[in-house]
């Protein structure tokens, strides 16, 4: 997969509900390191100067509760706001409670919010005065920057509304009373700045809408999100664990890796279809890989490493240098290309132990990588064919992807000029596939612009899944590619590292939610549960099931407990089977079957299907991938 740094959360270890995947994700933010950074507010949208001031109110109700309270820092975020607090003891739900009280007084109130700006040695003295620790390192900072630059300090801005000021570069709303309902939704830990060498702060997390029924609709939401969370219904549906023997690396159970090898034998088959031709590199790899790729000096905190023989080798983050090797393992020819290798490698980063959170982030994990090496002049024939694949695979599950295009960064390798052809072929290529994209300026790699690919789930939640990027500087140049083209002359190929699903871990954690566990019956781990209605039934389950078996419906189960019948379609309804298959005396003598499907109530009535009817029509809704 493309090069992509690791973007480690904050939030510390213990306490939150937050981070599983699920809506709740997007209220965390990324480390914050520069002053700078610790003070932007986070508003990048008209709401968000709404939640940014609602987590001024916020600070002010906590600072009021809780006097002496140290203050962190409190920005907008997307759904919502936070504020982190040194507290002399740890917050109770009862504490939310009073300080959600105290903030409707200050919107009652509806108190201005006024801009100050102040001299950089006032500003300071003010919040040492306040005892305002972390506001005067961020100030410190701030003039350490300046000073290193050899200009002069910098003014200091406050907003102030009623008895309240904070350190801040605004935007705000123009009163309290310009916030809309907002409710204040969990605690989390959160280290001071992202390090876990520093102060462990109490981040409280909000969320405020301009409307009630908004509100209410997002609310909603969250609480459906808890109920698909892919960690608790990957317990309860017996897909995967997780153990402390192994953090951040999932336990396929059975039933799970079905599942697993279902999306890869698919995916597989596309590429085959497309001409791929899949490859495995090693694992563990030495450190001159690295450093010659870049990852030694860039990414190494990122990497495991392991000392064999006192030479340094690492679990491989990522799968793109290694596929260079096997490009130069021979002369390519103009003919040879395009060559799309794709690889399932195991990939190992090393995360946080605070933001692991079930599938969605994980230190282990699986890709369904490729590194397709392309002449300049086929570039564009390629990008027509990866939106295809993107196409056909999201139709699958139902996801319409959407696609952000990342242009040049300011610090970026090689000629503009390349870059400018680079991406006029690729939007060409974006506006001809009829996906909806949104251009993003100076979002690309460094070293190649990129589409990232998004989805929507069920319930409105955006997730980023996967990216394509048309490298023609960081492999090709670094490991020193080229084919001979019809003139007999070398030349430098184009590298496109592409991933559709991107980690299979998190993708089927993104699914798990996505269907609540119900997956069509292509993905689903049981597929048909046939149940007889007593003891003599039984030998006749067992043939249907060989039959449904042949006819291309590969995990049925026969249900031969001692349960009554009723219970035993309970439990397949709770294990969310698509098809539960019923024989009674009258079935197994005409050799057909009662289907009841999953979801049906009890007024639908059942249709009575002869098993190699049966047998074909679940075969074939299989094959075709439908989603029911």
């Amino acid at each position: 997969m493309a090069d992509k740094a690791a973007d480690n959360m904050a939030v510390a270890a213990g306490g939150d509900d937050n981070g599983h995947g699920g809506e709740d994700e997007v209220l965390e933010a990324p480390v914050r390191g520069s002053a700078d950074e610790l003070l932007d507010a986070g508003a990048h949208a008209p709401i968000d100067a709404m939640r940014h001031s609602t987590a001024h109110v916020m600070a002010e109700a906590v600072l009021d509760l809780f006097p002496g309270a140290k203050l962190g820092i409190g920005p907008a975020v997307e759904n919502g706001f936070y504020y982190d607090f040194d507290l002399s003891r740890p917050l109770t739900p009862d504490d939310l409670a009073l300080i959600e009280a105290r903030m409707a007084e200050s919107v009652r109130a509806d108190h201005p919010f006024v801009r100050r700006e102040v001299g950089f040695d006032e500003g300071r003295k003010l919040e040492a005065e306040a005892g305002q620790a972390f506001k005067v390192e961020i100030l410190d900072d701030l003039a350490k920057k300046a000073v290193e630059a050899g200009g002069p300090m910098p003014p200091v801005t406050f907003y102030e509304h009623g008895p309240f000021r904070d350190l801040c570069k605004g935007p705000h709303v123009e009163s309290t009373g310009r916030i809309g309902p907002f409710r204040l939704l969990s605690v989390a830990g959160a280290y001071w700045r992202g390090d876990e060498k520093r102060p462990m702060l109490q981040r409280i997390y909000g969320t405020v809408w301009e409307t009630q029924e908004q509100l209410d609709q997002y609310l909603w939401r969250r609480e459906e999100a808890k109920k698909r969370d892919h960690r608790k219904l990957g317990r309860e549906l017996d897909l995967f664990s997780f153990h402390d023997v192994a953090p951040g690396a999932a336990f396929w159970h059975p039933k799970g890796w079905r599942v697993y090898q279902t999306l890869r034998n698919a995916m597989r088959e596309l590429q085959d279809r497309r001409g791929y031709e899949e490859i495995y590199t090693p694992p563990l790899v030495h450190q001159k890989l690295w450093e010659r790729s870049g990852h030694w000096e860039h990414y190494r905190d990122g990497m495991y490493l392991v000392d064999v023989e006192d030479q340094w080798f690492s679990l491989k983050p990522m799968n793109c240098p290694e596929s260079s090797f096997i490009y130069r393992s021979k002369l390519r020819s103009y003919r040879d290309l395009p060559l799309r290798l794709s690889e399932y490698g195991v990939l190992h980063r090393n995360e946080l132990s605070g933001v692991l959170s079930g599938l969605t982030r994980v230190r282990h994990f699986v890709t369904d990588d490729a590194h397709i090496y392309v002449r300049p002049d086929q570039i564009a024939a390629e990008i027509e064919g990866l939106m295809g694949e993107i196409r056909e695979s999201y139709s699958w599950f139902g996801l319409t992807p959407t696609l952000t295009f990342g242009t040049r960064p300011d610090k970026a390798l090689g000629d503009p000029a390349t870059w400018e052809e680079t991406e006029a072929l690729m939007r060409g290529e974006l506006e001809r596939s009829g996906l909806a994209y949104r251009e993003k300026p100076k979002d690309g790699a460094f070293y190649a612009p990129k589409i990232d690919i998004q989805v929507t789930d069920a319930l409105g939640r955006e997730w980023q899944t996967a990216t394509i990027q048309v490298d023609r500087l960081m492999l090709p140049e670094r490991f020193d590619l080229s084919y001979i083209d019809e003139a007999g002359t070398q030349q430098r190929p184009v590298a496109i590292h592409r991933a559709i699903y991107g980690s299979l871990e998190r993708f089927i954690g993104i699914l798990v939610e996505h269907f609540g566990g119900a997956f069509p019956l292509w993905l689903a781990p049981v597929q048909a549960v046939v149940i007889p209605i007593a003891d003599r039934h039984v030998p006749a389950a067992q043939e249907l099931a060989a039959e449904l078996r042949a006819g291309g419906v590969r995990f049925v189960e026969v249900d031969d407990s001692d349960n009554r019948m009723q219970n035993k379609i309970r439990l397949a309804q709770g294990q969310k089977v698509p098809y539960m298959l019923i024989l009674g005396d009258r079935e197994v003598e005409a050799r057909s079957a009662a289907v009841r499907k999953r979801g049906a109530g009890k007024d639908v009535p059942q249709e009575i299907l002869p098993w190699a009817e049966l047998a074909a029509r679940l075969g074939e809704e299989i094959r075709e991938r439908r989603l029911g």
